[in-house]
């Protein structure tokens, strides 16, 4: 896919990928059924598509939900003449946003992968095939999954506390540049505006 096509189907509505704490077993009951697509990938290396398209002067650049993370690419504008301190702001959001992705990437590969093989282990228990008699994919009860869910987030804990605590400590980082950068232009707008009014002697 080239460029240009990849950025005519990006919105351009502002949107800021600052998730809060996720709840695995709500996602993995709603949003996060990718179980094809990462048994199809499991060997290769989850990345984002190569061909996003450079940061606009004027405005943010969002694609569509990522298959693998559920989460949609952003692109942050670049503006005209930015500053040292500007530039900083960018990369840190838009590392952020590429750690982020990096993250819920493997973690719900890991989920499917995992979900997979432990529904495939019940009803290998029971004595019963992946498909029915019709060839539809049997499942197991809420009771049954709930088993999964519990000692999958029980496993996972640390690892998810330290996700929160990098997402905290990245997000007050921004916050804080973000703030210094608005005290910057209004500095800058005062001194400008105070130049003007100075009459020349």
């Amino acid at each position: 896919m080239s460029v240009g096509t990849f950025a005519g189907c990006w919105t351009r509505h502002r949107w800021t990928c600052l998730r809060t704490r996720h709840n695995v077993v709500t996602a993995a009951a709603s949003r996060r059924q990718c179980s094809e697509l990462a048994t199809k990938q499991q060997d290769k290396s989850p990345k984002r598509s190569k061909s996003r398209p450079a940061p606009s002067a004027t405005r943010d650049w969002i694609g569509p939900p990522d298959p693998l993370s559920n989460l949609r690419p952003v692109v942050y504008r670049a503006a005209p003449r930015e500053s040292e301190l500007e530039g900083r702001l960018r990369n840190l959001r838009q590392d952020t946003e590429d750690w982020n992705h990096a993250f819920w990437t493997q973690q719900n590969v890991t989920f499917s992968e995992e979900k997979n093989a432990f529904v495939a282990s019940q009803l290998r228990a029971k004595g019963l095939t992946e498909r029915d008699q019709q060839g539809r994919r049997r499942t197991l009860s809420t009771e049954e999954m709930s088993v999964f869910y519990k000692n999958f987030l029980d496993k996972n804990r640390e690892r998810h506390a330290r996700y929160n605590k990098e997402w905290y400590r990245r997000n007050l980082s921004v916050t804080v540049l973000m703030a210094r950068v608005a005290l910057h232009k209004l500095w800058k707008t005062l001194v400008d505006k105070r130049r003007r009014n100075t009459p020349a002697t």
